[in-house]
């Protein structure tokens, strides 16, 4: 047992180790959406200054409130933006599907592993950004740990709960030749009702009732509302166990969706 997880444990290190390697090695890429994300969060911010300028509260949230929140959305919000769909569709393409489920490695777990190596590079690398925005353009965070402890299990659970949903979504690659279109639109729907382009509590009610019945909002608006004072250390267990219920139900359901869509495989052209 101890040396089947040694090699377990090398195997998915290794696979980590690849995934951290391969975004550190566009240095390019990071300059410019480092750029890109500055111009954003002070678009953002004039925006929100604007809105609040005749009202003190919308949506029950404070201007500080939703500076706070909006800044930070905008910092995490490419973990919400996932393409595993087209990445899926690229594999049945090329044929690449069948190589990888011979592997001795779990096809999911694989992914798992090496999403979560990509986004803790991500975080890491968005560490100036968030240093901006906390020194120059009014983000204003809590000092209580425990706040922001429930915010780092809350985003974890989030990246679970995301991962799993998009795994689910992306086995509809199986049943089509064109994964672009099913691409784009999981990426606007997740943009909008993860809470990254507004926060959700301004929402119209029936809105609000969409997000409950959607994964999207786990990754995004629920962490941040530890942060920006919407959600209190009091409301954790509450908010952990709903995404817990995520994981378990999406966890499931993905395992059992990939087992039955995995018999559809058509490589275009052969």
């Amino acid at each position: 047992m101890t040396s089947y997880l040694q090699r377990s444990f090398n195997k998915y290190s290794a696979i980590a180790s690849m995934a951290i390697k391969a975004r550190l090695a566009y240095s390019l890429w990071f300059w410019s959406d480092f750029i890109s994300t500055l111009a954003m969060m002070v678009i953002y911010t004039y925006f929100w200054r604007a809105v609040y300028s005749q009202t003190e509260t919308l949506g029950g949230l404070a201007l500080n409130q939703t500076i706070t929140y909006i800044l930070m959305a905008r910092i995490l919000a490419p973990l919400v933006e996932t393409r595993m769909i087209f990445a899926f569709g690229f594999m049945i393409r090329e044929g690449g599907v069948a190589m990888e489920l011979t592997r001795p490695l779990d096809f999911q777990f694989r992914y798992l592993v090496e999403n979560l190596a990509e986004m803790g590079v991500f975080l890491v690398q968005r560490i100036p950004v968030f240093l901006i925005a906390w020194l120059f353009m009014g983000m204003q965070l809590p000092a209580d740990p425990a706040l922001w402890g429930a915010f780092f299990v809350s985003l974890f659970l989030g990246l679970l709960v995301i991962f799993l949903f998009d795994w689910s979504f992306a086995c509809l690659a199986f049943y089509t030749t064109e994964t672009w279109g099913l691409s784009a639109m999981r990426l606007s729907i997740g943009s909008f009702f993860s809470g990254a382009l507004i926060p959700l509590t301004i929402l119209p009610g029936w809105l609000q009732n969409i997000t409950v019945v959607l994964p999207f909002s786990q990754t995004i608006s629920v962490p941040i509302s530890f942060l920006s004072g919407i959600s209190s250390f009091s409301d954790a267990g509450r908010i952990w166990s709903v995404q817990l219920a995520w994981l378990v139900g999406l966890l499931i359901f993905s395992r059992l969706i990939f087992n039955r869509a995995v018999r559809k495989i058509t490589v275009q052209g052969g």
